[in-house]
């Protein structure tokens, strides 16, 4: 049986390990993991303060599931160290297994049994007694839209189903620290969704979470603060927003009823929000638009009156947020899901980190 189901045991009520005090649910400072030539973890700090969801996002082979991995015991680093509610993970890793749940990427539940025998045996290995155990097997199946599938052999349920079972399964008792290994991959809109509420409540009751996704929006709508891997190092983090308007601001879109104003609406911009807005529309004149970087959202109304003040008639007037893709993007040269022909053993000369966590008692992620 996978290790995942395997340190979940040693997490039942009775053998709960206490958090020892802190600021930090999990701290790392400086872990290296080398494979061969190939430097899978150059140098992380990670900090992330308890009952709040750090988000890793990072191209394919940044790195993310290797420093999973080095948190939760399963590997051990070459350099560094991290700390999960000051237990040491090389040194003390029993312990960190007792305070901490682990979701791969892959279900790792036994394919031989239906989906209510997994759970309960998972509740009994737990800790729970035969009654309590059946309560909370009947409740996340429901929880999780599997209840109508409860007896049906394993090897019948899809991709996404067993997904979710392995997911139900890590949160029979709830520990103090879950990470989630792309959790919601394979899944349908709606599960998602189903998911995204069972970790916002796992949150509200007190448990920290380090989630990996490939899904931006995922990270956007879930994580308190984000830190962007790449070539194992983090090289960014920050809130959604504060990421998002460190490559730049947003952009005030407006569209005009009469294209030929075009010129007297681009002085106007100009003067109201003290930017400069090209003369060459990045769209056709004739499509009557005009463009411009927004700093201070406060301003529109401003530049309406200042507008309707010019006898600009308008047809519509938009603000677009710089978007996660364009951090991303602009942090690592490449989208989410490219992976890079040959990995480099460090990171490239030239790329510095945007804001890389301070080794002791810096910014969290």
């Amino acid at each position: 049986m996978a290790w995942e189901h395997t340190a979940r045991a040693g997490a039942h009520p009775a053998g709960m390990r206490r958090p020892r005090g802190g600021q930090w649910a999990v701290a790392a400072r400086g872990l290296v993991k080398t494979f061969g030539d190939h430097r899978a973890v150059n140098g992380l700090d990670l900090y992330v303060r308890p009952g709040t969801v750090c988000g890793l996002l990072g191209p394919n082979g940044a790195g993310k599931t290797t420093t999973i991995r080095l948190l939760t015991t399963l590997l051990r680093p070459d350099a560094g160290s991290a700390q999960i509610f000051g237990y040491d993970v090389v040194k003390e890793a029993a312990a960190v297994r007792r305070l901490i749940a682990v979701t791969g990427q892959y279900a790792t539940v036994d394919e031989s049994l239906t989906a209510a025998e997994n759970l309960t045996i998972f509740a009994r290995l737990l800790g729970l007694d035969r009654a309590e155990a059946r309560r909370r097997t009947a409740q996340l199946l429901e929880e999780f839209g599997l209840a109508e599938a409860a007896h049906r052999p394993l090897k019948h349920f899809s991709g996404g189903m067993r997904r979710r079972l392995d997911l139900a399964a890590g949160l029979i008792v709830p520990p103090p620290v879950i990470f989630l290994d792309e959790p919601t991959t394979g899944l349908d809109p709606r599960t998602r969704r189903q998911v995204w509420d069972t970790i916002r409540r796992l949150v509200q009751e007190g448990t920290t979470v380090v989630l990996t996704t490939q899904y931006l929006e995922e990270a956007d709508a879930l994580a308190d603060r984000i830190a962007v891997i790449d070539h194992g190092r983090v090289v960014a983090q920050g809130t959604p927003a504060e990421l998002k308007a460190s490559v730049g601001r947003a952009t005030l879109r407006v569209r005009l009823q009469d294209p030929r104003q075009v010129e007297t609406a681009r002085r106007v911009l100009e003067a109201v929000l003290d930017v400069r807005v090209p003369a060459a529309a990045p769209v056709p004149q004739e499509a009557g638009e005009v463009t411009a970087p927004l700093a201070d959202a406060g301003r529109l109304l401003d530049v309406l009156a200042a507008l309707r003040q010019a006898g600009v008639d308008l047809t519509g007037i938009t603000v677009q947020e710089p978007t996660l893709d364009e951090v991303f993007f602009a942090l690592t040269g490449r989208g989410v899901n490219e992976t890079p022909a040959e990995e480099p053993a460090a990171q490239p000369a030239g790329r510095r980190p945007a804001a890389v966590a301070q080794p002791s008692g810096g910014e969290s992620v």
